[in-house]
């Protein structure tokens, strides 16, 4: 686990000032890699190429470090992640004849494209972002991993190329203020989070998941080609017994390949489904006693601690349980939410930071229960489908208008409870007579509606997901096969993904996600819909696969997620900070927001008139990160 950075000067350029900068941008991500550097860097005639990272050892201790050559020195590589599958790549390279000088998932992944080129990197199983300088063709070839665990940002200007695996290299690096992305600030205040290819900056992108660029040195021309081609989904033939034996061969194989490690390793343990599988199975192929970490609250209503014990003492695992209060989160909101390098507002960044940060002092690796609910169709919203079209069957547009409008005045909560009140506001507001209504469901902060009233005129952008649309090659999302594989798409890589890396990244703990595996989710997508949800029953098949080894009803046992009391937070301690943030001078000049929508809406939040924890909770973030990058930094 490293993070890598890297450029290509588009003219000749001394070879020590590119190692230079190359250095300073690897001592901005020493948190991903303190074990050990590695730098490299060549002049050539028409340009210069660098390339470095920072390491965090996990496999192969003694010889893995970076960059590594190919025997004849013409080809180097840099890489961030782990390769699960590299032992078995190896093993079919030396039977063809290919030797290796070291031990490391690394080489692996360089001898492979040595050999075979870029076809090679649809073999790899794991979560990366790697470079390779491939001298014999004067190309570089730039790749990030199925899911996009890994992050992996890009600029292309006219002096040169750089990439990073944080944004925060590259800002420090250019020797300009890039001006904010319109579409970027309008992804983040409907999501809370910014997708690839899109970041905050104009100019600056994030790679897409299961993507490479081709780099050309000679034209200084770049390409980006999909690794693989996902099959279509279909519904396979299998019966439910048969599918539900190979669910459970299929977890059992991911969380035995995410398991090697050559330092300590345990598990996230909440006491929900996903994290008390992984954890469940994790026990079981490891002959020693595993180590499993849980987070708990002093406030009674946001603890579930008594879940993770249950799973715990059934495994006999060594628990460690830490339990926090609200000072604790707040203390860390300022560094937690300038690491991102861009607006983000996922309140549960800020215990996942705590948690991480905690093991840290325990293990170096952590398993997760991340992706379940993707992949096996876990979330509320994903009934949303179901509902939408039975209520849009018997309810005509019009008098949905009212009613939405009425339900919008009279149903309001005035304090941070997200109850009754809130999922039915959620759901009318959702509600869509043209099939755009998932696109508002997984619109945390604002539906169009409400962000088109806050920012102004010029900087809001309407039809904001058609580029989506047009890579899941329908205008339509209405089965849950199109939700899971819009989260996939959008939440995953730019949310839950994101969150977990910084914030685990940040302590410099390695953290893995047995369900995200390529596998698993090519076969979850043959299966018939009513296997992953059967009626109202989430999850149906991953619960069935392990439901005699949990006590009665474990499974069944709701949990009410990992956030933060970020609404009381805003009106509390948070208040004067949030205020200042509503100063009408400072919204003048950054001439973004409609000053009146704007500032009554956080009035109206701070005096408890309506809650609207999460669009405030989102410009307050926003703010922050504005205020830090384009003010006096604090």
């Amino acid at each position: 686990m490293c993070g890598i950075n890297g450029i290509i000067a588009k003219t000749n350029r001394d070879k020590n000032e590119l190692t230079s900068i190359l250095n300073n941008m690897n001592d901005l991500i020493i948190h991903r890699g303190p074990d050990e550097d590695g730098v490299f860097s060549e002049e050539n005639n028409n340009f210069s190429v660098g390339m470095a990272m920072r390491r965090l050892s996990i496999i192969d201790l003694s010889s893995g470090q970076q960059p590594i050559f190919t025997d004849d020195k013409q080809i180097v590589i840099v890489f961030n992640g782990e390769i699960y599958n590299y032992r078995e790549i190896k093993a079919r390279l030396e039977a063809e004849g290919v030797t290796f000088n070291t031990s490391s998932d690394t080489e692996v992944i360089l001898k492979a494209y040595e050999k075979y080129g870029v076809e090679s990197f649809q073999w790899l199983d794991g979560m990366y972002g790697f470079s390779i300088y491939d001298k014999k063709i004067n190309k570089l070839f730039i790749a990030r991993d199925f899911f996009g665990e890994k992050p992996l940002y890009y600029t292309h200007t006219d002096k040169e190329f750089i990439w990073a695996s944080e944004l925060k290299s590259i800002i420090n690096t250019i020797d300009f203020q890039p001006n904010i992305s319109k579409k970027g600030l309008n992804l983040y205040f409907r999501l809370t989070y910014i997708p690839a290819p899109h970041t905050i900056y104009e100019n600056i992108h994030k790679l897409e998941a299961n993507h490479y660029i081709e780099y050309d040195l000679a034209s200084h021309q770049t390409s980006i080609h999909k690794i693989n081609s996902e099959p279509k989904p279909k519904t396979s033939n299998i019966s439910f017994e048969d599918a539900k034996a190979k669910t459970k061969d299929l977890v059992y194989n991911s969380v035995d390949s995410r398991s090697i490690a050559d330092v300590g390793l345990g598990t996230f343990l909440s006491g929900g489904v996903d994290s008390s599988i992984i954890s469940l199975c994790l026990s079981q192929t490891t002959e020693k006693k595993i180590d499993t970490f849980s987070i708990g609250f002093k406030k009674a209503s946001y603890d579930e601690t008594d879940k993770s014990r249950v799973v715990a003492k059934m495994i006999n695992s060594n628990h460690h349980e830490f339990i926090i209060d609200e000072d604790d989160l707040k203390n860390n909101i300022h560094e937690i939410l300038v690491n991102f390098d861009e607006p983000f507002s996922d309140t549960a960044a800020l215990p996942t930071h705590l948690l991480s940060e905690k093991t840290r002092e325990h293990v170096t690796v952590a398993l997760t229960g991340d992706g379940g609910d993707e992949v096996f169709g876990g979330y509320n919203k994903y009934y949303i489908g179901k509902m939408n079209k039975r209520y849009t069957g018997v309810m005509p547009k019009g008098l949905h208008k009212v009613v939405s409008k009425l339900s919008n005045k009279y149903l309001v909560d005035k304090d941070d409870k997200r109850g009754r009140n809130f999922k039915i506001n959620k759901l009318l507001n959702a509600i869509d007579y043209e099939g755009d209504f998932y696109w508002d469901i997984i619109s945390l902060a604002n539906t169009s509606n409400l962000l088109k009233e806050i920012l102004k005129p010029e900087h809001f952008e309407s039809n904001l997901f058609q580029e989506y649309k047009d890579v899941l090659g329908k205008q339509k999302i209405e089965s849950l096969t199109d939700f899971r594989l819009v989260d996939k798409i959008l939440s995953l890589e730019g949310g839950m993904l994101a969150k977990v890396d910084r914030t685990s990244m940040m302590t410099s703990l390695e953290c893995r996600a047995p369900f995200l595996n390529r596998e698993i989710w090519e076969f979850t997508n043959t299966l018939p819909e009513d296997y992953l949800m059967k009626g109202w029953n989430k999850k149906y098949i991953l619960k069935e696969a392990f439901r005699d080894q949990f006590p009665d009803e474990f499974l069944e046992k709701g949990k009410s997620g990992f956030g933060s009391p970020t609404g009381d937070w805003l009106r509390q301690s948070l208040r004067k900070e949030l205020e200042s943030y509503i100063d009408p001078n400072l919204l003048k000049e950054q001439g973004l927001f409609n000053v009146e929508v704007i500032t009554n809406l956080v009035k109206d939040h701070l005096e408890s008139k309506k809650d609207s924890t999460f669009r405030v909770w989102s410009f307050y973030c926003f703010q922050k990160w504005y205020k830090f990058n384009f003010l006096k930094k604090s």
